[in-house]
């Protein structure tokens, strides 16, 4: 505290009129405090102010957020029942596939009743789903779309002075009702999912999955869906089906080998005998098949177990995750279809045996059948995965377009050289390795075969992979098939891709 001196030696007159010195004493006291002004008191008020201000724009920027980026996902959500309001005023709308065939539409009798018909049946289950006992698939997510309308003034008001409702819009989606009943047919009687998807612009001509159920009939069959416990025929296996990717997965692998070793994979060398015994775990080549001396090109080709665990042993496990999770595993993929979240766990704890297993598509490795189907178009697309999509446009119940989607990329994941080496490995097992039975036809194509082995409640059994594209120098169609206890790819997942593959040239030509 600062201090004022008050006095000061001095001289004093005496009665005498004599001066003489005199030392007076020094008198300290505390010094005046400084006047109470505002400027404290408006900091305060000041940071008070700019935090209401902070958090108010906080709940615009959220609101604007939820109004504008969200409002669709909302609006179709499964849970948000808003929108069913509109079933006073609007007709549900209908779906058409994109060759004009109806497959989901809404007949009003002469008694003012509404029936929700679905003319394929058991072909489009999954993917449109049903709009009773609440929704699924399409019918779920188009929901805002199809109890709203676009019609003209004219129609609105000649509708109102009828008393009638209105028809709500139509949702004209990507599939193609060709494509999607070959691949349903050449599924047969397996069990499992198809995807068929543009490389280039992420649309999706075909999504099957089985086993299947006919929508038309939910209401009957509702019951005995939800109360038998080992039922899953309402789950959409294209999207949520897990399964371990087996030879298929070998794709990441050779990429992560590729990256990690960018001066080695070209002079790859390794010769199979079959088997290979790592502590306690050992690898085999399907059949005991003995492959020999093989770089990494025939490996990938001959699709040899042995080769892969090896080189899975050289990775270094926290990048081959990293790699990984930016081909989106342990994350969601880029569409807003309800899906499943493909899973890979290999981390720098990992024994020699999670190791092996890992890189040929085994151990804890689970994917979803739309997920191979994206990194393949990844492959076919020069590295670029594009966001797959099934909504074409919406349009009017006069057909009058409302919106138009477009193909959205989401990432440049792999070079064009790293895609041009892959597509050559991939190419080279339809010519010579284990999917040779897609070599003679009219087209050129690539792929992978896989045969995942897993156990159910002490049962084994070999599930049937294939992924692939054709029309190797310009892709055109991306197909994904899993046949659930198929054995191996070559035996059944290649014969349906190729199905579809004759089918999809057959509609849109050579």
């Amino acid at each position: 505290m600062g201090k004022k001196k008050t006095g000061k030696n001095r001289e004093e007159e005496t009665r005498t009129g004599k001066k003489i010195p005199v030392k007076v004493k020094e008198v300290y006291f505390e010094q005046e405090p400084e006047p109470v002004t505002g400027k404290g008191r408006n900091t305060e008020l000041g940071i008070v102010t700019y935090t209401f201000v902070f958090l108010f724009l906080i709940m615009i920027g959220y609101l604007v957020y939820i109004n504008v980026w969200k409002a669709d996902e909302l609006n179709s959500n499964a849970y948000n029942t808003k929108q069913d309001a509109n079933m006073d005023k609007y007709i549900r709308g209908s779906i058409l596939s994109s060759d004009g065939s109806v497959l989901a539409r809404t007949t009003v009798t002469d008694n003012g009743e509404e029936y929700r018909e679905y003319p394929y049946a058991n072909v489009f289950a999954h993917v449109i789903g049903y709009s009773s006992n609440g929704k699924a698939g399409l019918e779920a997510s188009a929901n805002s779309e199809l109890l709203s309308s676009h019609a003209s003034v004219l129609t609105q008001i000649r509708t109102e002075e009828n008393d009638e409702k209105l028809r709500g819009d139509s949702v004209v989606v990507t599939l193609n009702a060709q494509l999607q009943n070959a691949a349903y047919q050449a599924l047969g009687g397996y069990n499992g999912a198809v995807v068929a998807l543009e490389p280039d612009t992420g649309k999706i001509l075909a999504m099957v999955s089985k086993p299947d159920y006919d929508p038309n009939q939910i209401e009957e069959i509702w019951e005995s869906l939800i109360t038998d416990p080992s039922s899953s025929v309402l789950l959409n296996r294209a999207t949520q089906g897990l399964y371990p990717p087996g030879s298929t997965f070998k794709i990441l692998t050779t990429l992560a080998y590729m990256r990690q070793q960018p001066g080695a994979y070209r002079s790859f060398s390794f010769d199979c005998t079959s088997m290979l015994t790592v502590d306690d775990v050992t690898i085999n080549c399907y059949n005991g098949k003995v492959h020999g001396q093989e770089d990494l090109k025939n490996a990938f080709a001959r699709s040899c177990n042995t080769a892969f665990a090896h080189l899975g042993m050289e990775l270094d496990n926290e990048d081959f995750r990293e790699m990984c999770e930016e081909f989106l595993f342990n994350k969601s993929l880029p569409t807003t279809m309800q899906h499943s979240t493909s899973q890979f766990s290999l981390d720098g704890d990992s024994s020699y045996g999670e190791e092996m297993t890992t890189a040929i598509g085994q151990g804890n490795t689970l994917v979803t059948p739309l997920h191979m189907a994206l990194l393949t178009a990844t492959v076919a697309n020069g590295g670029v995965m594009m966001k797959p999509y099934c909504i074409d446009r919406i349009e009017t119940y006069e057909g009058d377009t409302v919106t138009k989607y477009s193909p959205s990329k989401y990432k440049r994941l792999m070079t064009t050289e790293e895609a041009r080496i892959l597509s050559e490995y991939m190419q080279e097992t339809v010519q010579s390795g284990t999917a040779t039975a897609l070599g003679w036809y009219n087209f050129t194509a690539a792929g992978k075969t896989g045969s995942a082995e897993y156990v159910s409640n002490g049962y084994e059994g070999t599930h049937s992979w294939f992924v692939g594209f054709s029309n190797v120098d310009n892709p055109d169609l991306v197909v994904a098939v899993i046949a659930e206890d198929g054995g191996t790819g070559s035996e059944t997942a290649v014969p349906i891709a190729s199905q579809i593959f004759q089918t999809y040239y057959e509609i849109y030509g050579y």
